[in-house]
């Protein structure tokens, strides 16, 4: 294990301390300075379970004064000042119609699973339970076909996707403006989905996923001008892309982590960047996904408090008995 190796000094570089929760942040000190923070039980005592669960203030103070003397921060703002202005606009749609009653019944039934699932287990052991409910429904939102078949009972076929068609609208309207496109999505399924919408509207594209295997050619046709969009998906457009000749970012569908989502987009929004990137994010309006947005603001403030001081007691709670209320609710 790293944390054993002999050192005489030892330093920590990550763009990302904090994705979900303070754990993260405890993992890189122990390797840093072993003990300064305590075990991990010890510190989820101390600190997690106080400032995550309870919102304690004052925890939250004395943690970011402990460890604010051992960190150097310097955002891209700083770092790169000749970066171009970055804007991200929310693009929402309502479902209606098949689509929205097929969503509530998958609400429906899975809020039934999960609620047997905690009484019969209880909330830590049907943390599986939990995140396949809140799948299907994001499922659900991006496109009915992305449900196992067995749920779509053959009907869904004919289920229309309304943020695909708003997508379908965007993109010949961005694309005519000259706009170089970058489309991201976790599910490598809905990339092929919008693939065959792409054909029948004229759309020249490319695509990378991890089973790309040509994946320098497959980068090369965008970069090069061959083609004015790209499709990635979430995992493999991560890391390790030198895009800035996109100047517009999708995301199909919200993650969970605000940093993950942060760093795709900066695939396009990194030094070389020498046009204005404009972000864009697909929501379905009253759904799942408006609370993953919300979820989303929650913990940006978490890892901005814990940064830059901790000014207030966040309201960042893991997944527990409220949460799973506010995602499953209707």
């Amino acid at each position: 294990m790293v944390r054993h190796l002999q050192a005489d000094h030892r330093l920590c570089l990550t763009g990302t301390p904090m994705e979900n929760h303070l754990g993260e942040l405890w993992a890189q000190f122990d390797f840093l300075l072993p003990g300064f923070l305590g075990n991990r039980e010890q510190f989820t005592r101390n600190y997690r379970t106080p400032i995550e669960k309870h919102r304690d203030g004052e925890k939250l103070q004395r943690l970011t004064r402990r460890v604010a003397p051992f960190m150097l921060r310097r955002t891209k703002d700083v770092v790169a000042r000749e970066l171009p202005e970055k804007s991200e606009l929310l693009r929402s749609t309502p479902i209606d119609g098949k689509q929205a009653a097929l969503y509530e019944s998958i609400r429906l039934a899975m809020e039934k699973k999960v609620r047997d699932a905690i009484a019969q287990k209880g909330l830590a052991r049907s943390q599986i339970t939990i995140l396949d409910a809140l799948l299907k429904l994001r499922q659900v939102c991006c496109d009915p076909r992305l449900l196992p078949e067995a749920l779509r009972g053959g009907s869904t076929k004919k289920i229309p996707s309304a943020k695909l068609e708003m997508l379908m609208e965007m993109l010949p309207e961005l694309i005519s403006e000259g706009r170089r496109v970058l489309l991201f999505s976790q599910f490598t399924t809905m990339l092929g989905l919008i693939e065959q919408e792409l054909a029948p509207a004229g759309i020249s594209y490319t695509k990378l996923t991890g089973q790309t295997r040509k994946r320098e050619e497959v980068i090369s046709r965008f970069c090069d001008g061959h083609v004015p969009l790209m499709l990635i998906s979430l995992k493999a457009g991560g890391v390790g892309l030198n895009l800035t000749q996109a100047d517009t970012v999708i995301h199909y569908d919200p993650w969970w982590n605000p940093a993950v989502e942060a760093q795709v987009t900066d695939r396009a929004h990194r030094i070389g960047q020498d046009k204005p990137v404009f972000v864009y994010k697909l929501v379905t309006e009253n759904t799942v996904e408006e609370k993953i947005l919300a979820l989303q603001a929650r913990k940006q403030q978490l890892a901005d408090q814990v940064y830059r001081g901790g000014e207030r007691a966040p309201d960042s709670p893991p997944i527990d008995a409220r949460m799973i209320e506010d995602l499953l609710g209707g």
